[in-house]
Order: structure tokens, then C-alpha cells, then sequence
């Protein structure tokens, strides 16, 4: 039978700094006073401890983690390292009889614990092995059971989860775990040091949330969707379907997390005249799929944008590229 650890991210992290998302602590939920916040981090969210209870009526070894910073993460992570290779890497182990299981409030969390496992496990470009596919720079991620804080899910997003159709209740996310197979999905990384699950929306709004122009220069592998000239109104580096849609707008054609591309679209308004002379604008959405994306803000303002739902700003050049079948979920 197998050890499984419950991850769940505490509230001492810095939601900014670490990815968890902006306006709340890593913890999850909804933002209450800081005393309440705080007291519900540290008493394990029920859907943990009902997760533990359907693992442990299997037979599971459990034991429940509450991570605080990166080093505690970290320190859950060692336990799917691998046997020590002649190259000295380190390297997760494929047989391993442990199971991670992350409790989320959100995919910000998930990404969190990814950017770990991508920092632990991805050589450096000076010691790439042989046995590490072309077209990848991280072996295969070991597999991860997700379980949602809010099975319900009353919010009209939809997150990684959902759009996998993964289980939000806890004993099928134990039964999932224990019996269930991984489905390996593609991965963003960029030049910034982050990765990407779900997808990007780049784009400034004014203060009552209406979209304002922007200047960038959008590429995907050799394809320019955007010179630099045009006024956006968004763009969304798209892995999966979390940014699929903008209002009414659809963006993302046919996003899939397994297919090893990465979907781009880019949203220009296009003022044309009727035969009347009648001004009308329509949105043209331009879009592309390839291996590699980048985007070069042209304005001097830091453009705002929204990644796995961490707030951040760009003023400068960024580049996304996939890595196919990198990291992967356990699915029932």
C-alpha cells in the first residue's frame, strides 16, 4: 500500500511573492479578517480531513502537511526524489510507493507546488542528460492528486480542475489516487522563472473594468499576430481553457492541455463605417498555435496581466514555451 502526503499550502506564504494568488493567503477561501483567515489555515479545511479518512479506510499510510514557505514545500517534494544517479542529478522517482496529494483553493496553488517541482527536478542546461526527451527541459513530473477546497465550486470560473474533470469530491480524489492512472498534460514555461497549467490573459482595464488599448508585439514560433502597431485589448498565452472566453468574446478556439502546443490570441478592434457612414467597431481576434510564444509590450506603462489567476505585471519581454507531457494528474 502506498504513503500518501496531503499538501496543503498555509496561510504564512506570501500570496504575491509565491503564486497563490492576489487578495488572499495560500490557505484559500474567501477573504475574511486576518484572525479568522489565519485560524482557518491552521485547523485542516474539511475536505482534507475527509480525504485522509477515505485513504486511510484503504489501507493508505497518511500524513497531512501544512506547507508555509517554499523550504517546507520543498522539504514534501525530497520524498519523491529518485535513487541517486551517476550524473549526480536529481531526478523523481518513477516507482516511487509515495503519493502527493494538493489541496487547493485555486489553480494559483496548484502552480505553486509545480514551480517547486520544476525547480527541484529541471537540470542545468550545462548538465543536460541523455535519457531527457528533445523536446523537453524537466523529466516527467511525478503525478499529482488534486483536491479542491470548494467542492461545490459556486463561482462561474472554471478551474483546471473542472475543466479536466477531475473529481471535487474527496473520496473519489482518494480513490483516484490509489487506484486511478496519471494523465500526463503540457506545461508552460517561461523566462521568467514561473510555469504556466492553465493560461494567460494579458490587458489593463480602467478603474469601472472596461478593456483599454494596449501596444505589443505578439509572436508564436513564426507566426506575428500582432507588429506592435495595433491597439489589444487582450491577449491570452492559452495552455488550457480557463481564458478561453473574454465576456462574449471567444478567444481560444480549441485549448488542450495535451496536445503540446500552446493556443495564442490576440483581440483588436477594427472600426469600420457602414453605408450610411455610421461608425462601427468590431473585434477582430487573431489567433495561432505553435511550440513557443512571446510577448513585447510597446507602451511605457507595465502591462497588467493575470497568470493561473497571480496578478503581475510586464515591462518587458516575456516567452512561454511548452513542455509536452511534463506534469500530470492523478484521474479516476
Amino acid at each position: 500500500m502506498y504513503d500518501v502526503v496531503l499538501l496543503t499550502l498555509g496561510s504564512e506564504r506570501d500570496a504575491s511573492g509565491a503564486g497563490c494568488g492576489s487578495g488572499e493567503a495560500c490557505c484559500g477561501g474567501d477573504v475574511a479578517a486576518t484572525k479568522d483567515r489565519d485560524d482557518r489555515c491552521e485547523t485542516p479545511r474539511v475536505p482534507v480531513l475527509a480525504c485522509a479518512d477515505a485513504l486511510t479506510a484503504r489501507g493508505a499510510r497518511v500524513e497531512a502537511v501544512t506547507a508555509r514557505s517554499d523550504a517546507e514545500i520543498d522539504d514534501v517534494l525530497a520524498r519523491l526524489d529518485g535513487p541517486a544517479r551517476p550524473d549526480g542529478l536529481t531526478w523523481p522517482d518513477p516507482d516511487s510507493k509515495i503519493r502527493l496529494v494538493v489541496a487547493v483553493a485555486g489553480d494559483a496553488q496548484l502552480r505553486a507546488v509545480l514551480r517547486r517541482l520544476v525547480r527541484r527536478y529541471a537540470p542545468p542546461p550545462s548538465r543536460r542528460p541523455a535519457d531527457l526527451a528533445g523536446n523537453r527541459t524537466v523529466p516527467d513530473l511525478p503525478p499529482i492528486g488534486v483536491l479542491p477546497l470548494d467542492p461545490a465550486r459556486s463561482t462561474t470560473h472554471r478551474d483546471l480542475a473542472a475543466q479536466l474533470g477531475l473529481p471535487r469530491d474527496p473520496a473519489a480524489v482518494a480513490a483516484a489516487v490509489l487506484d486511478g492512472t496519471p494523465r500526463r498534460l503540457d506545461l508552460l514555461r517561461n523566462d521568467g522563472g514561473s510555469v504556466t497549467l492553465d493560461g494567460a490573459l494579458l490587458g489593463a482595464a480602467s478603474e469601472d473594468g472596461r478593456p483599454l488599448h494596449w501596444r505589443g508585439r505578439v509572436e508564436v514560433d513564426d507566426a506575428v499576430l500582432s507588429d506592435g502597431d495595433d491597439p489589444l485589448l487582450a491577449c491570452v498565452i492559452g495552455n488550457a481553457g480557463g481564458y478561453a472566453r473574454l465576456d462574449d468574446v471567444t478567444l481560444l478556439a480549441d485549448p488542450d492541455p495535451s496536445d503540446g502546443l500552446v493556443e495564442v490570441a490576440v483581440a483588436v478592434p477594427v472600426v469600420t463605417r457602414s453605408r450610411l457612414g455610421r461608425r462601427r467597431v468590431r473585434l477582430e481576434v487573431r489567433r495561432a498555435r505553435g511550440r513557443a510564444a512571446s510577448v513585447l509590450p510597446r507602451d511605457e506603462a507595465a502591462l497588467p496581466y493575470l497568470d493561473d489567476g497571480v496578478q503581475g505585471e510586464l515591462t518587458r519581454k516575456r516567452s512561454w514555451w511548452t513542455e509536452p507531457g511534463a506534469w500530470a494528474v492523478w484521474t479516476p
